[in-house]
């Protein structure tokens, strides 16, 4: 038995703090009859409405995806361009990406179709460390790069303090490799970041999400989380929020 706004969330209908409005609101039913009490139980066996809209009992499923550039992180887009689930024919879950990463960036990407566990990696409080490789324009002073460190004031805010390396140069071309390690999420957060100190990104891509990497796949390849992955990246978010809850 499990509380009905877990089930919710876990079908990827509403976050659990948004399920447990829509069970206040008198818009879910449980076995035909409307629940308003959030302590309810249910068990796979009992039938739940959204809007009166069954809810369909799908096995959680987590993937790892290598995203190439020129994909869109969504499961359709109205102009038509390729979306991340367009690599999972065979999957009859619906699946959706975890976040999200930018039209022109590459690397890796979570998809589930557990909306409990998405919610949980995306909460602002458990950003889980991401590694992005940039090549930039320029080749960046020392004392920029610590400003990236440090923290630097976007327009929609300062970004969080992040780990960064400058990998090589290329002084002929005038071009750079910089490694940096975030935690946030912010909309083409990085690309931004590197702006705001005089450099254009050229490339981007996400080598690294916690504890997961790529190894083993080329550019538009998938495979799917084991059980032991999946516990592993959980138990890191509830880590990592704990952790800040008592800094």
């Amino acid at each position: 038995m499990e509380r009905l706004q877990k089930v919710i969330a876990r079908a990827g209908i509403a976050s659990r703090r948004k399920a447990e409005d829509l069970i206040k609101e008198g818009r879910v039913k449980v076995n035909g009859k409307v629940v308003t009490e959030l302590g309810v139980k249910v068990s796979p066996s009992d039938k739940v409405e959204v809007n009166e809209i069954p809810l369909e009992k799908e096995v959680p499923v987590y993937f790892l995806l290598y995203k190439p550039r020129g994909v869109i992180s969504s499961v359709s887009d109205e102009k038509g361009r390729k979306v991340v689930t367009d690599f999972f024919p065979a999957i009859k879950e619906r699946i959706f990406p975890v976040g999200r990463l930018d039209y022109d960036t590459s690397g890796l990407l979570l998809l589930t179709n557990d909306g409990e566990f998405a919610n949980l990696l995306m909460h602002p409080k458990n950003e889980i460390e991401k590694v992005y490789v940039a090549k930039v324009k320029g080749i960046p002073l020392r004392e920029n790069l610590k400003k990236l460190e440090k923290g630097i004031r976007l327009e929609d805010g300062k970004t969080a303090p992040a780990k960064v390396k400058l990998l090589s140069t290329d002084k002929k071309k005038q071009t750079s490799i910089v490694e940096i390690i975030i935690h946030e999420g912010k909309n083409r957060q990085v690309r931004r970041m590197f702006e705001a100190i005089g450099h254009e990104v050229l490339k981007l891509k996400r080598e690294r999400y916690g504890f997961l990497t790529l190894t083993g796949l080329k550019a538009g390849e998938a495979r799917e989380l084991t059980t032991h992955e999946m516990k592993q990246i959980r138990a890191l978010a509830l880590d990592v929020s704990k952790r800040r809850k008592n800094s």
